[in-house]
């Protein structure tokens, strides 16, 4: 596994977080830090498969990202961010600028934003905070929200908190943010390789996991038939509802 990096994070419970995908180190370095300083928390990373692994376990809304990165190039990452998180911001930062790289990116990657490099850092800042708006403009009232740093989850009324443990959000983090909501049962078991409590979790532990959160969804009196996790047989789980994070 590609190991992570966060530069100069601030502490606030109410910092945008934005994931910078760039392979050039110095770049990557510079950018996160000019966006640190304008008080977004920036989770940096050099490839497509290392913002997979940061996806899984940290909600992200807005994404900057290289079309020149190693494996997976950046127009074909664009492009499954866009089929998996539709409300997402996403921004191609690259050195190309022939007019059909910029087609490109707009038709099949789905960016909101395509800036060419160098970029103004200013202009960048206030293009994520515009994406930061129209994210949050679009929150829609029927949809749970994932109180991160306490570890509740609250009810589309505000009428119920339910208290999580950290399994508990960390599946529910990964499976929001998953392609179709959907992930194999070996992929969630995964997700807590790194636990302190056990060096594997097992796909026993794993449907107690789910039952324990299927209860306290049921709290809030979902329709009999109706599931906040289903299972999907022969490949693993779908979250059906919708969840927006607070930090």
């Amino acid at each position: 596994m590609i190991s992570l990096s966060s530069l100069r994070p601030i502490p606030k419970s109410n910092a945008t977080v934005i994931a910078l995908v760039e392979d050039d180190r110095l770049l990557r370095e510079e950018v996160a830090a000019h966006l640190s300083d304008n008080h977004f928390l920036v989770h940096a990373v050099n490839s497509a498969s290392a913002l997979d692994d940061l996806v899984a376990r940290t909600p992200i809304g807005l994404f900057i990202i290289d079309l020149n990165l190693p494996g997976e190039d950046g127009l074909s990452l664009c492009k499954r961010l866009r089929a998996s998180m539709p409300q997402a911001g996403i921004i191609i930062l690259t050195a190309r600028t022939a007019m059909n790289d910029r087609i490109a990116g707009y038709q099949k990657g789905g960016a909101d934003f395509y800036l060419t490099k160098p970029v103004i850092p200013d202009e960048l800042v206030l293009i994520l905070l515009s994406l930061d708006r129209r994210i949050k403009h679009t929150e829609k009232s029927n949809e749970w929200t994932l109180d991160l740093r306490n570890r509740t989850l609250i009810s589309p009324s505000s009428e119920l908190i339910l208290k999580l443990t950290s399994r508990e959000k960390i599946l529910l983090v990964a499976l929001a943010q998953a392609n179709e909501n959907t992930l194999s049962s070996g992929a969630l078991c995964d997700l807590y390789e790194d636990d302190s409590i056990d060096n594997l979790m097992s796909k026993h532990a794993l449907e107690e996991l789910i039952a324990r959160l299927r209860k306290k969804f049921k709290q809030v009196q979902l329709a009999p038939d109706q599931s906040a996790i289903q299972t999907v047989w022969g490949v693993g789980y779908q979250l059906s509802v919708t969840i927006n994070f607070i930090y």
